[in-house]
């Protein structure tokens, strides 16, 4: 992973040649704003993919598999490309591969092929990795150390914006459609996407256009012995793991949840607006949240919305029709803060370690892609209702981590 510095001096010698840093910063939000929309986007590509190809639940979970698995095998190749190539032409070379990755869902659509669409998605998830280890550091250096966390909470806000807005997005022009045939279904695919890739690809050429402000790349001092010694980082990671595996399996699980493999409540485009307000609660949450870890601690706040969450699930599970279904909505409410919380918490105290720290708790986004397959399986074979089980018990160590396993040894 490459480190950057953040003190003053860099700073001072960042002094924008070009665009000023309130521009760069409007401009590196979009970015935040389509890898939030893009990866939403799955949780209406699920159940669109298991009908038209009769998948089983399994199966349609490949879809998270592939996203996430991407992030597992990309992060560290992807820091050592942005340190070859520098941070803006690492965002330029992100987009144009996520424009790639999109526009192949045309060609996939066309010859009817799952694999092809996993492909596709894989590529598209390839050029989000490389874009997320560019534009983060870019965001945090665009200004003075003591705002840098202000900034990339207003980015994260934004990327929250995409989730919320993608599933009405999908739900309209790819759920809402009504071919009966596997062709006319999967055509419906075709123009979203190729849609996407466009507006990729011109963003990808402004970025390459606009002169912003350069950032210093600095090594950061080696330190003596292993990251692995902090005990608090490693339990951490598995947080990251676990919070990333349940909310994707929640997420990836409420169209299906909703309509005929659960609740029987909607059709598939009704079920999506659902997911909107999940995913809008979960932008909610992160601003509430803010304001309430101003006065309270990160850990209890953590331990607090764990409970909460495993509560919700509980609920959901043994009951019917709109309490079940709106106790599972509310889950992203809680889920808000979970992802930056244990975030910070893992990396606290680390020092000259931090920079490793996070490809370490980076690598552990990869529950996006195990959780949900592991949940695919239980739902085939004892009921998507019962599977939630397993989200479940991902909340219980996310209670312990918050409970005692942030504390330092």
């Amino acid at each position: 992973m490459v480190s950057i510095s953040t003190n003053s001096k860099s700073n001072s010698g960042t002094q924008a040649q070009g665009m000023n840093y309130k521009g760069a910063l409007a401009l590196l939000t979009s970015l935040f704003f389509m890898w939030g929309f893009l990866t939403c986007m799955n949780d209406i590509l699920i159940p669109h993919l298991k009908g038209l190809f009769d998948l089983s639940i399994t199966q349609a979970m490949l879809v998270q598999f592939t996203f996430f698995g991407a992030y597992f095998l990309m992060s560290l190749p992807a820091g050592w490309i942005i340190g070859k190539i520098g941070y803006k032409m690492g965002i330029v070379t992100g987009l144009g591969v996520a424009a790639i990755g999109a526009a192949l869902f045309f060609p996939a659509a066309a010859f009817l092929s799952y694999g092809f669409f996993l492909f596709a998605l894989f590529v598209l998830a390839v050029g989000i990795v490389i874009l997320q280890v560019a534009a983060n550091p870019f965001v945090a250096e665009l200004g003075t150390p003591e705002t840098a966390s202000s900034r990339l909470n207003l980015t994260q806000g934004f990327n929250s914006l995409g989730t919320t807005v993608a599933p009405i997005f999908g739900a309209y022009l790819i759920l809402d459609n009504t071919s009966i045939d596997s062709a006319g279904k999967a055509e419906a695919v075709q123009m979203p996407y190729l849609g996407l890739a466009i507006a990729l690809a011109v963003i990808a050429v402004i970025f390459a256009l606009v002169k912003l402000p350069k950032i210093q790349d600095v090594e950061e001092e080696k330190a003596e012995g292993s990251v692995w010694k902090f005990r608090h980082l490693i339990l951490g990671a598995v947080a990251i793991f676990t919070y990333v595996g349940a909310e994707v399996s929640i997420g990836s699980a409420l169209v299906m949840y909703f309509g005929d493999e659960g609740l029987h409540l909607f059709g598939e485009a009704e079920a999506a607006s659902y997911v909107s307000v999940f995913w809008g609660g979960a932008m909610i949450g992160r601003f509430i949240g803010s304001a309430i870890m101003q006065k309270v601690s990160a850990s209890k706040v953590l331990a607090f919305n764990s409970v909460m969450v495993a509560a919700l699930i509980v609920v959901s599970m043994l009951t019917n029709g709109y309490v079940a279904m709106w106790s599972l909505v509310l889950v992203g409410l809680f889920n808000s803060i979970m992802f930056p919380t244990i975030f910070t918490l893992a990396i606290d105290g680390l020092g000259r370690y931090t920079s490793q720290g996070s490809g370490v708790l980076c690598l552990a986004i990869v529950g996006g892609a195990i959780v949900p397959m592991i949940m695919g399986v239980l739902a085939d074979n004892f009921g998507l209702r019962n599977a939630f089980a397993l989200t479940i018990i991902c909340y219980g160590y996310i209670l312990f981590y918050a409970l005692r396993g942030h504390k330092h040894a």
